[in-house]
């Protein structure tokens, strides 16, 4: 049997904080099993592509800002069978790349972790308890998202013209041909600067 390999697609903009540290994690946690770190950058007027490349990602310029349109072009760069959308203020379990491989392997073509918010507010933890559920309100791409790559082109990638909402959309989309959906049993460490800046309602 073909060793399954992963692709691993960051989405960015103004990520100097934290992109080196990110993929420097996902390139020790990787088992092996990781074929290449694509950081799909929107424009940054930061140290983003600079730091990124020091860590050893590769890093392109997308021709379209918007996290849709940089996750696709990224994705016609990977050349894994696997393709896995993070986003640069998330970590994944450590042992995320045996999680997806095994999932492959047991016959799920798409998923994501649940949620863990590096915050101890009540509201937060309460948003993270049900992301244990295959719900709509659960579909966001802050848990991260491994897809097939035959998937992935089946449906046609992401909805570039979305704005918001298209980890949702994309979701949507795998559930209807029949795909298996994996929620994996571990967690995502999510930052909580989005929801501590403009508001959980608001988010």
């Amino acid at each position: 049997m073909t060793k399954m390999q992963i692709s691993i697609i960051i989405p960015t903009y103004n990520e100097a904080a934290v992109i080196h540290q990110l993929v420097s994690f996902l390139i020790s946690a990787s088992n092996n099993m990781l074929l290449e770190i694509i950081v799909s950058d929107g424009g940054s007027t930061d140290e983003t592509i600079t730091l990124a490349t020091k860590a050893g990602a590769r890093a392109i310029t997308s021709p379209e800002k918007g996290r849709a349109a940089q996750m696709n072009y990224g994705a016609s760069y990977a050349t894994g069978q696997i393709l896995y959308f993070v986003h640069a203020d998330t970590f994944p379990p450590i042992n995320f790349a045996n999680d997806i491989v095994k999932a492959i392997e047991n016959g799920y073509s798409f998923g994501r972790y649940r949620t863990k918010f590096d915050s101890s507010k009540k509201i937060l933890l309460f948003n993270a308890w049900f992301t244990r559920f295959d719900l709509f309100i659960c579909y966001g791409g802050d848990q991260t998202l491994f897809v097939d790559r035959q998937l992935f082109e089946l449906i046609g990638g992401f909805n570039a013209s979305m704005r918001i909402m298209e980890d949702y959309d994309i979701v949507i989309r795998a559930k209807s041909t029949g795909a298996r959906y994996k929620i994996f049993s571990g967690a995502a460490l999510i930052s909580a600067r989005k929801y501590e800046t403009n508001s959980w309602l608001r988010v």
